[in-house]
């Protein structure tokens, strides 16, 4: 996704309020626990608890503090599949007049893929902005496989609308169709109960 950087590195009060520190492998087991935590919710005091403070971090420190963690897990997890959902989300963001113009190019070869991800038309910034959204607000929602679905759809568009543009970059495209099928096999995942 062009003029996308990689967020910063964690900063001390994640791993300070974490067991284990600065360890990697620590590290991968938080974030795969705070993912799920996310998802699933809390079911005994003890996990709200974290959950409170992993909540408070992301309102002082920002999200891109609690997604790092998840940058390097698998794409058929609850944490790879956060992780690409907070990638798009970011991309979109900081690009909401490419991604709305790519989706208008891309929607008339993907009708299905459309009426999946649920954009109004025409679509432009904001209403790109509110889709991805809406999405990322479902991942607490017992319909998590419906928000990787929207968002498979979104990301399927957008690279096909890339490809098709005179300036896209074929590579970059072939990358948000990449993401696009990782989520969408998260997606058949949760529906099996089959991604942890």
């Amino acid at each position: 996704m062009p003029e996308f950087s990689k967020p910063s590195m964690p900063g001390a009060a994640l791993f300070e309020s974490l067991p284990g520190g600065d360890d990697p492998a620590e590290r991968s087991a938080a974030g795969h626990r705070i993912a799920n935590l996310l998802v699933r919710g809390a079911h005994d005091p003890q996990d709200q608890v974290f959950v409170d403070r992993v909540l408070h971090l992301a309102d002082a420190e920002g999200l891109g503090v609690i997604a790092e963690l998840w940058s390097q897990a698998p794409a058929q997890t609850v944490s790879g599949a956060l992780w690409r959902l907070y990638v798009l989300r970011t991309w979109v963001y900081r690009n909401p007049l490419q991604a709305a113009r790519e989706f208008a190019a891309g929607k008339a070869y993907a009708p299905v893929q459309e009426v999946l991800a649920g954009v109004v038309d025409p679509p432009g910034p904001d209403e790109v902005i509110t889709l991805v959204d809406t999405v990322v607000r479902g991942i607490l929602a017992p319909d998590f496989d419906i928000a990787l679905d929207r968002a498979a759809a979104f990301a399927h568009i957008v690279g096909v609308g890339r490809s098709q543009s005179e300036d896209g970059d074929p590579a970059s495209a072939a990358r948000l169709m990449d993401t696009a099928r990782q989520l969408r096999a998260a997606a058949e995942a949760e529906r099996r109960g089959d991604l942890h």
